[in-house]
Parts: C-alpha cells; sequence; structure tokens
C-alpha cells in the first residue's frame, strides 16, 4: 500500500502546480510586474510552472499503475486524480479567489463525484 500512499501524495503535489499554472495566473494583474505582460508571456509562465506538473504527474502514474507493479488500474488513477484536482481546486479558489463562492449544487455536484469513485474501486 505504500505505493498508493506515494502516489495519492505525488498527486496532490501534482495538481498543486497544476491549479497554480491552470488558474493562478488570473491573479497575475495583482502583483505589479505581472501587469503589463502579453498573453504570450502568461502562456510561457504558466508552461514552466506546468513542467513541475510533470516531474509529480508522470513519477505518480508509474508508481500507480497495476502494470507496473502498482495498486491501481489506469481508470482508478484517472479517478483519483479527478478527486485530488477537485479538492485543491477548491482549496485553491478558497484562499485566492475569495470573491467566488461554493454553493450547493457545487457540494451536491462534489458528492457525486466522490460516489463515482466508490463505484469505480468497488469489485
Amino acid at each position: 500500500m505504500t505505493r498508493g500512499i506515494y502516489t495519492i501524495v505525488l498527486l496532490i503535489f501534482s495538481n498543486a502546480f497544476m491549479t497554480l499554472a491552470w488558474y493562478g495566473h488570473l491573479k497575475f494583474k495583482e502583483m505589479n510586474w505581472f501587469q503589463n505582460l502579453g498573453l504570450i508571456s502568461i502562456i510561457m509562465i504558466s508552461w514552466g510552472i506546468a513542467l513541475f506538473e510533470y516531474f509529480f504527474m508522470v513519477p505518480a502514474n508509474r508508481i500507480g499503475y497495476r502494470e507496473l507493479g502498482g495498486p491501481f488500474s489506469l481508470v482508478e488513477l484517472k479517478v483519483i486524480q479527478e478527486v485530488i484536482t477537485l479538492m485543491v481546486f477548491t482549496i485553491f479558489t478558497s484562499f485566492f479567489f475569495r470573491t467566488e463562492t461554493f454553493r450547493l449544487n457545487h457540494v451536491i455536484g462534489f458528492f457525486f463525484l466522490i460516489l463515482a469513485v466508490y463505484f469505480i474501486f468497488k469489485k
């Protein structure tokens, strides 16, 4: 089960970088030195951040994949990654985008995604 824990920890780090790359640039306008950057510059900065995502995502998938000695099937890896993405995104949004609100329909949707994890892992 150690490989499973390593996989999940690496996926959490990977998704933290992914979320920062995908959504962090939306806060750049609040930082003085980013205000005058063009779209290409923002894309390159985000791409640079996303590179670190791959430093964690690729090993996570290799460690966790059943065919390479890990505990998870490919479908299970993907579902774990998606749930971690939602958790990281929710935390990120709560801290950095305080104007965004989570409503009941969001919570219900997240619940159904967690329910999907249950059914994916049910043998």
